[in-house]
């Protein structure tokens, strides 16, 4: 899948695999790895964000990915996002959706707003609110028009 169908089709929270084709090499040979790991990965699709034009300068449409977050004791010290223009050469792979009745919680609304957490029911959803103070976070429910639609048209995780 092209990173302009992740784009137009898949939903916000779901897991997206990415690759360049290429074989992983063996694990003795660590710096040829951790490069092919950059390219060959997976995360959360966390926010999209459409073309922009500055001046006379015009940038694709983007997305981001939640890949990793690393810390100690419940406390996060680095998030790791991949961001993807809508022209990569990357090939991509829905692993898995959000599931029906689970919760979106953003940052904050309008079309820049981006994933903090996917809850698995609304009141869970409230609960992480209340614990990590967002004070412009709202919620979002995954609808069944939305599962529905990738089942119809044959877009369901594999």
């Amino acid at each position: 899948m092209s990173a302009s169908l992740i784009y137009d089709l898949v939903p916000i929270g779901s897991i997206v695999a990415w690759s360049d084709g290429t074989t992983r090499p063996p694990a003795r040979f660590k710096k040829k790895l951790a490069v092919w790991q950059t390219r060959n990965s997976k995360g959360r699709l966390i926010r999209k964000e459409g073309p922009r034009q500055s001046g006379s300068y015009a940038s694709p449409g983007y997305f981001t990915l939640h890949e990793a977050d690393f810390g100690c004791k419940n406390t996060i010290v680095m998030r790791i996002h991949r961001t993807f223009g809508l022209d990569s050469d990357l090939t991509f792979k829905v692993l898995e959706r959000p599931a029906l009745g689970s919760v979106r919680v953003f940052d904050r609304a309008g079309s820049n707003a981006e994933l903090v957490h996917l809850a698995d029911n609304r009141e869970a959803g409230e609960a992480w609110l209340k614990g990590h103070g967002c004070p412009n976070a709202i919620l979002e429910d995954v609808g069944a028009d939305e599962v529905a639609a990738a089942h119809v048209e044959g877009r369901a995780a594999a």
